[in-house]
């Protein structure tokens, strides 16, 4: 399973949503420069950043972005804001590894397949549930597609993955948040990137036995110490089977 440590970006900040709300986000004060950084000298083999000002409308971060994808030193999986095959393929170029569409998704599914195609596994798609609902624009509008629907609509393209994020759950309700994304996991052959149920060591364990779910974002947990990055590597990283020893 795969660990992909988490900065979100707001107004050049580090921040951690709470259910995606920005009245009250919590601001890391580190420079996320430094932040990326220290997430490939752990050993992490990829990262997520989410561009808040650019999912929202509200201006974006794209000088930042370039200069972490510049001194990551590991592949960049970006998401927020992509709603045009122009801005998507100017940041592959950029040297995005995998971009992560989710409204642009939702409006217009045959552009995304196509892109899909001309990106294969660099396009990921985000599923965001909020009561049940596809929620699109940044969470903020529920969608005419069911997740099921939209997982099903989406099953023949190359996507790189689905990262499915149940807006909704209890802070502390992690058995009903795995509920949700273990049960959209089981209908799609595409891997999942669960997001949310990471609050510390043990739920990293849960997930890697969970079936079909690749991988999970990681941000809050550990920008605040709740986890410690490497035993979170540690932990979902394959363990060989024993080999019996024969005379």
């Amino acid at each position: 399973m795969i660990i992909y440590p988490t900065l979100e970006l707001h107004n050049g900040k580090s921040v951690s949503l709470t259910r995606g709300r920005l009245e009250e986000p919590v601001i890391w004060h580190k420079d996320p420069l430094d932040i990326a950084r220290g997430f490939a000298d752990a050993g992490a083999e990829w990262m997520h950043v989410t561009d808040i000002n650019a999912l929202i409308g509200d201006g974006n971060n794209n000088e930042l972005l370039e200069e972490i994808i510049r001194v990551a030193g590991i592949p960049v999986q970006l998401g927020g804001g992509f709603r045009s095959r122009e801005v998507v393929s100017r940041w592959i170029d950029k040297g995005a590894g995998r971009i992560v569409i989710g409204t642009m998704a939702a409006q217009d599914p045959e552009l995304v397949k196509a892109l899909a195609k001309l990106h294969p596994d660099q396009i990921v798609l985000a599923i965001d549930i909020y009561e049940g609902k596809l929620m699109t624009d940044g969470w903020r509008q529920p969608s005419a597609f069911s997740p099921e629907a939209f997982i099903a609509e989406f099953d023949q393209a190359p996507l790189a993955g689905i990262i499915v994020t149940d807006i909704d759950a209890d802070i502390g309700d992690t058995d009903g948040t795995l509920g949700v994304i273990t049960g959209l996991a089981a209908k799609t052959r595409h891997p999942v990137i669960a997001r949310g149920t990471v609050k510390q060591a043990d739920d990293v364990v849960r997930l890697k036995y969970m079936p079909n779910i690749a991988g999970t974002l990681i941000g809050r947990a550990l920008m605040s110490k709740d986890i410690d990055l490497k035993d979170a590597l540690e932990f979902a990283a394959a363990k060989p089977e024993p080999k019996a020893e024969f005379l």
